[in-house]
């Protein structure tokens, strides 16, 4: 691995000096609240304080993190003087964090250098997450928000954290419904690593490990209360280490058509990230080999397609309908989206199986089924 990945309870003050030797002013980038609500803000400013690194503080990250935050941010850092970035919250923060680091590197550039093939240098980044399921703390991905184009595009610069510090007790102020969101982006990460082109022996039993952590979680992940505070902290840890095996497992193999997909759907209702993708994987794995089909199932506790499409239903499809947007819009978004996943050939040379339009539509209008 490229990052030096800690999971614990109380990472960031086991791990103080670690922090501290990365540099000697940070700029620490997060959104608004979770990061204070969780403790994790204070938790760095004090492994900061006590390495005497100072920090200047950028909060304004939103979710799905645009080009133009990005920037804005770029200036905060420049200002400052930062000589490495730390990003603490879930994938948005996180993801900006690995952008921000490019561009203060490379003052004179201008944004389109994240989307450039030739390799550019960027800040050390440190990751502290706060939620568990884009595992951008252990990948090099960044996926922003481009206003330009109306939808979202993962950057062409791959920057892996530094260093991750991981620290299951911040899910404690997390919301159900975002813990629910996030492990279903895991969910995500471990099936369309494994459904690809790209994957490895040794990737694809990362994503069939992942898979087993993650049916561990699957009753909380709906709701399940659980009274033992211990108990609780070891399905936090779970979460989070079943993020990171499928952090790890798109990291040799990338996403995939669910993800491709929904960034449309994203973008215009603002669907959480997690959920947006969720309502495309039983079509995705439908068109899938038999075996795939049986190994992924299998790992992850569903007992046929039908389980796992009535799982995706229950916690994705009918908040989406609900909550976000109608049917006919779904539709209506679904035809874009197919079309332009149609032009992107290096993703769709990632799926085993044929891709054409019309499967491609099959797997789009397999969201839009109700019970």
């Amino acid at each position: 691995m490229n990052t030096r990945a800690y999971l614990a309870n109380g990472a960031v003050k086991a791990h103080a000096a670690d922090l501290a030797a990365i540099g000697k002013k940070a700029l620490i980038v997060t959104g608004r609240n979770s990061a204070k609500k969780c403790g994790a803000l204070a938790d760095v400013a004090d492994a900061l304080s006590a390495g005497g690194v100072s920090y200047t503080l950028f909060e304004r990250v939103e979710e799905n993190p645009s080009i133009e935050t990005v920037m804005a941010a770029r200036e905060a850092g420049l200002s400052a003087g930062a000589d490495f970035v730390i990003g603490i919250g879930g994938g948005s923060p996180l993801d900006a964090a690995k952008a921000i680091s490019v561009m203060i590197r490379n003052k004179d550039a201008d944004w389109p250098l994240l989307y450039s093939k030739e390799p550019a240098q960027a800040l050390p980044v440190v990751a502290v997450p706060t939620t568990c399921g884009t595992g951008s703390e252990v990948t090099g991905a960044t996926v922003l928000t481009r206003h330009d184009l109306s939808t979202k595009k993962t950057a062409k610069q791959y920057i892996y954290p530094e260093l991750a510090l991981i620290d299951p007790a911040y899910l404690k102020a997390a919301p159900r419904s975002v813990i629910r969101n996030t492990a279903i982006d895991a969910l995500g990460h471990l099936i369309e690593s494994y459904i690809n082109t790209c994957s490895t022996e040794a990737s694809r039993l990362t994503s069939l490990m992942g898979l087993h952590i993650w049916k561990r979680c699957k009753t909380y992940i709906e709701g399940a209360v659980i009274e033992d505070p211990k108990e609780e902290n070891m399905m936090f840890a779970d979460l989070f280490l079943a993020s990171d095996y499928a952090g790890m497992a798109i990291r040799a193999a990338g996403t995939s058509l669910p993800h491709a997909l929904s960034y449309n759907l994203t973008y215009e209702k603002h669907v959480p990230h997690g959920m947006a993708i969720g309502i495309y994987q039983p079509g995705f794995i439908h068109e899938a080999s038999n075996e795939d089909k049986e190994a992924l199932l299998n790992a992850g506790g569903f007992e046929s397609e039908a389980d796992f499409a009535e799982f995706i239903y229950r916690n994705c499809t009918a908040h989406v309908l609900s909550e976000y947007t109608t049917a006919g819009d779904l539709k209506r978004i679904n035809g874009g989206s197919v079309k332009s996943v149609l032009s992107e050939k290096e993703r769709i040379a990632r799926v085993p199986y044929y891709v054409d339009g019309t499967v491609l539509e099959r797997i789009a209008a397999g969201s839009e089924r109700t019970r």
